[in-house]
């Protein structure tokens, strides 16, 4: 079994491309898109790519430096620390900005990929398809988990074993919480139905 998380929102206590924004002072350019991505009123697929070209000029290293110390959610953490051959991060944010968060958090990741030279981000080379990754481990005889909170989650929800809606940042959108198995408010509630997942073994 492999429990599959999202990572904005999901393991972090804030969006990343937000914190991102507002530390170098492109706050206002990015929040109010962000926000009707997570609904699902913008596809992520149009809205990912203009959030970066706001940002493109930001040296590559600062960003991820500055990613490396948010904040997460601790019990989730420590789940996937205790468990990190079983878990995964799928993250359509970019591997130059976010590897380096996922390694602090202590298991594989897959991300977007990035067009970077000189430290600058020239655009983006690949973006990462969740339900592939979904269909890829299932292909392989795996039974997945995916724990998710925005509308871009839903085919990877919709095509996993079992899917979980995450409420731990905001409220998970709407078109997710009308498919997952689970719908969670709080961290505690997520850590007790990943234990219970872990032990049944599905």
């Amino acid at each position: 079994m492999l429990f599959l998380f999202d990572l904005d929102g999901t393991i972090t206590t804030r969006e990343t491309l937000p914190m991102i924004a507002e530390h170098f002072s492109k706050g206002m350019e990015i929040e109010s898109v962000t926000n009707r991505t997570i609904t699902g009123e913008i596809p992520f697929e149009r809205s990912f790519p203009q959030r970066v070209d706001i940002l493109k000029d930001i040296p590559v290293s600062q960003v991820a430096e500055m990613l490396r110390g948010i904040g997460l959610h601790e019990a989730v953490r420590q789940f996937i620390a205790g468990n990190a051959a079983a878990c995964r991060v799928v993250t359509g944010n970019l591997d130059c900005w976010c590897a380096p968060l996922v390694e602090r958090i202590g298991c594989r990741g897959y991300f977007s990929q990035a067009i970077v030279e000189d430290d600058r981000l020239n655009g983006i080379g690949r973006l990462l398809d969740k339900a592939e990754i979904v269909d890829g481990f299932r292909a392989a005889g795996e039974k997945t988990v995916f724990i998710g909170d925005g509308d871009n989650d839903y085919q990877a929800m919709s095509r996993s074993d079992v899917s979980i809606a995450s409420g731990l940042t905001h409220t998970p959108a709407q078109s997710i919480c009308g498919i997952a198995d689970y719908v969670v408010a709080d961290e505690a509630e997520l850590i007790t139905v990943l234990t219970d997942l872990l032990a049944s073994g599905l």
